[in-house]
């Protein structure tokens, strides 16, 4: 590897930036692709090859993929390098308890802000990181990014609203909010009194997770997953279905 790839892969890397190293297996000359990004200002035409590396970048799998150039073609080995998949969840109820455990077995790191005590305590979210701040608090501390989750559970505005005012401004790939469709249409109107547009409203799911008719805590936190599974792997679908 060149040093100047290293030096600004290792960059990208420090910065949570979404990266794939392409690596020509032929002659061993590599480039680094930024798919995640709306331009990508390494491409050079080769549009088969930034589709394989958005492709393998969204199922955070790396491998050799064969690129059609001339009559033989070429063989490519694209190396994902993705910041680590994280989960905020805003309120220790009912809900965040199968959700957190749920989350933490599909890859996430899961952390919990709720400046309520009772609720948020270690007999409840055995191994869970533990925020104890107001949420707009919490989310400075945990700094969301491109592979951020944000969940919302408390509905109680004074705790929901300061976090999403804040997430909103982020680049986490989802955010979801518990509640009803009255209860989210209030939410907007107050979110809109704060400055937010339409733009930002698309950005929230709510109420929050796919309509599978979950009833028990148990099953919404599935629903929540399911949801946030296919913004991470299927975000045009994901759209679509909005």
């Amino acid at each position: 590897m060149k040093s100047d790839i290293l030096k600004q892969l290792l960059a990208d890397r420090a910065a949570k930036r979404q990266v794939v190293m392409a690596t020509d297996l032929a002659s061993g000359e590599g480039q680094l692709l930024y798919p995640g990004e709306p331009h990508d200002e390494t491409d050079d035409g080769d549009d088969e090859l930034l589709f394989a590396a958005r492709r393998v970048m969204l199922a955070d799998k790396s491998g050799i993929v064969e690129i059609a150039d001339g009559a033989d073609g070429r063989k490519v080995f694209l190396h994902v390098y993705n910041p680590p998949l994280r989960m905020l969840i805003v309120g220790a109820v009912h809900i965040a308890q199968p959700l957190s455990q749920m989350a933490v077995l599909a890859g996430y790191d899961v952390a919990i802000v709720d400046p309520r005590r009772e609720f948020a305590s270690r007999d409840r979210f055995p191994g869970i990181t533990l925020i104890d701040a107001w949420p707009d608090d919490g989310v400075d501390q945990f700094a969301p990014d491109r592979r951020t989750a944000i969940v919302t559970l408390t509905h109680d505005p004074k705790l929901d609203d300061p976090a999403l005012i804040k997430v909103l401004r982020s680049d986490a790939f989802y955010i979801g909010c518990l509640g009803s469709n009255r209860t989210h249409a209030k939410r907007l109107e107050r979110l809109g009194m704060e400055g937010f547009s339409q733009a930002d409203f698309a950005r929230i799911n709510g109420p929050i997770g796919l309509d599978i008719g979950g009833k028990s805590p148990a099953e919404i936190a599935v629903s929540i997953i399911a949801e946030i599974t296919q913004a991470l792997r299927r975000p045009k679908q994901a759209q679509t279905a909005e």
